[in-house]
């Protein structure tokens, strides 16, 4: 897949909440755990969306998204930590890929142009978190990331099923030599 990775600012998120909520409803539909229970309707969605949009316009969260074509195919952010003592830390969240563009260096795709978005805003160590066992754990391992741990029962998977999560760390930028 050629998809075109385009750095959303609040407008461009905004004005592509339609195509964001039905990747949302997708990933959910799919059975991927990042954060809803299943069914989830393209209107609480396309809300979900909307509300991102302040932490973008005011710099709190940086949002990519995959286009194919007209089509937004896969997506990414970073949550930049906001107190005095965590400005080097970010955490990746929604890595989210449509499940028809699947299996195509998609998610690679999105998770590299995080980690180095992040490097290049001065943040030298990312964070994120994981359903164990998910397809998602072979990409984070295999793009260099450290496993620190596993909570049991952490959240509810789409289905409503309590399911344990594995947290990821990786350093990045100056810290990446040092980790």
């Amino acid at each position: 897949m050629t998809a075109t990775l385009r750095l959303l600012d609040a407008p461009g998120l905004l004005a592509g909440l339609d195509g964001l909520a039905g990747l949302l409803t997708d990933t959910v539909a799919g059975g991927a755990s990042v954060g809803f229970l299943a069914p989830l309707g393209h209107a609480d969605a396309a809300a979900w969306w909307r509300e991102r949009a302040a932490g973008v316009a005011a710099g709190r969260q940086a949002v990519w998204a995959a286009y194919d074509g007209d089509r937004v195919a896969g997506t990414v952010g970073l949550a930049f930590a906001g107190m005095p003592n965590s400005r080097h830390r970010a955490e990746v969240v929604k890595l989210m890929v449509h499940r028809d563009a699947r299996g195509q260096g998609l998610g690679r795709r999105l998770l590299a142009t995080a980690e180095e978005a992040a490097a290049g805003a001065g943040v030298t160590l990312l964070h994120l978190d994981t359903e164990t066992g998910s397809p998602a754990e072979r990409l984070y391992r295999s793009a260099g990331w450290t496993r620190v741990g596993t909570i049991p029962d952490y959240a509810a998977d789409p289905a409503g099923q309590l399911r344990p999560t594995t947290i990821y760390c990786k350093p990045v930028g100056a810290a990446a030599g040092t980790g």
